[in-house]
């Protein structure tokens, strides 16, 4: 039986510890990216929803100094998200008197998250970078205009490197946010 020289056993013991870090290392990084919309939703639990049949859009703001994210085509895009998602749930949409009236408002924030990585010979450094992150949020009301109340909210949210990403992300955090109406008591 041939022996393992130590010196080469501790060479694998290495390499296999470094192959384990760079995979938990991936693992991680993937998690992070792979981050699913948060959407919660809440509701006035006295109100009988069957009772809505048609809606109007009323008005949407949004907040961002990113372009990519503050412009009327994103504006549009919204509200034509939000007549499909309603529509496809049986609503009808109309331009006068409404059984509910729909208020969005879209904002997103710059913020810098400091990330660390494996780096130099063996993985035995760190590589420290400042990433610039975009937080959206999607806010979209339901308000019964004959009690003048706020009845659902749907709040959405969203984390993404690029502004331009995110904008891409809207259609998607619209109809997540929809999907969770009517409510379930």
């Amino acid at each position: 039986m041939r022996s393992i020289h130590p010196l080469h056993m501790r060479t694998r013991f290495q390499c296999a510890v470094v192959s384990l870090l760079v995979v938990l290392f991936l693992s991680l990084l993937s998690a992070h990216v792979a981050r699913a919309q948060d959407i919660t939703t809440e509701f006035d639990e006295a109100v009988d929803f069957t009772k809505f049949k048609t809606f109007a859009i009323r008005d949407g703001q949004l907040n961002s100094r990113s372009p990519a994210l503050n412009s009327e085509l994103t504006k549009k895009r919204l509200e034509t998200e939000i007549e499909r998602a309603l529509t496809a749930k049986g609503l009808t949409m109309v331009s006068g008197p409404s059984d509910l009236n729909v208020w969005y408002q879209f904002g997103a924030a710059s913020r810098m998250v400091t990330e660390t990585y494996p780096a130099g010979w063996r993985s035995l450094r760190r590589r420290v970078e400042r990433v610039p992150y975009s937080d959206g949020t999607l806010v979209i009301d339901l308000r019964d205009p004959a009690t003048r109340s706020l009845i659902w909210r749907a709040i959405a949210t969203e984390s993404e490197r690029n502004p331009a990403k995110l904008a891409e992300k809207l259609d998607d955090m619209v109809k997540k946010s929809i999907a969770k109406y009517p409510p379930k008591k």
